[in-house]
């Protein structure tokens, strides 16, 4: 990856970061995003401190390393909290793709030549790594949501049949007629 644009990118990591967060947030009704963006206490706020903490750690892989376990990592307690709030895939992993127009916004005049084009095209296809990873992450969570609901709802209807005395737990036993 071109090092010119990446290390443009890493000086302004603040700047970025604030503004990912700020991008990432948007899912929420316009309260709640308000709340997450002015709540610093993570006890008070942990949706908004999991949210800056993977940011960060999501722009820390973006120019760095990409390693596959770091990125899971950092999306995994962003993506559960999404999951769980039932957001829409596209909604809860819209913030990642929203990064392309932040840095677009940000370094449009060193993108303006060939090689700030390239380099950017080399970032850009580390978002959408980053971006198919989290909705795999999101897609996991969900998965592990429907089968935990489905298994609530087999155990309560067991529960209930046999409550009713259609079922009998012990099979050697004959059930009252």
């Amino acid at each position: 990856m071109a090092e010119g644009l990446v290390n443009l990118i890493t000086k302004q990591r603040p700047t970025v970061i604030s503004k990912w967060f700020d991008s990432a947030i948007r899912a929420y009704a316009a309260d709640t995003a308000a709340f997450i963006q002015s709540q610093k206490d993570p006890f008070a706020n942990p949706v908004g401190s999991q949210t800056r903490n993977s940011v960060e750690g999501l722009f820390d892989q973006l120019v760095g390393g990409m390693d596959a376990g770091a990125i899971h990592a950092c999306l995994d307690p962003v993506m559960h909290i999404r999951a769980v709030q039932n957001l829409t895939p596209a909604q809860a992993t819209a913030f990642i793709f929203a990064l392309k127009n932040i840095l677009r916004e940000m370094f449009d005049k060193p993108l303006q030549s060939a090689d700030g084009m390239r380099s950017f095209l080399e970032i850009e296809s580390r978002i959408d790594r980053l971006g198919l990873a989290a909705f795999d992450v999101y897609m996991a969570c969900r998965e592990k949501i429907y089968e935990l609901k489905a298994n609530e709802t087999r155990n309560r209807t067991f529960k209930a049949f046999e409550r009713a005395g259609l079922i009998n737990k012990d099979p050697g036993k004959v059930p009252d007629a």
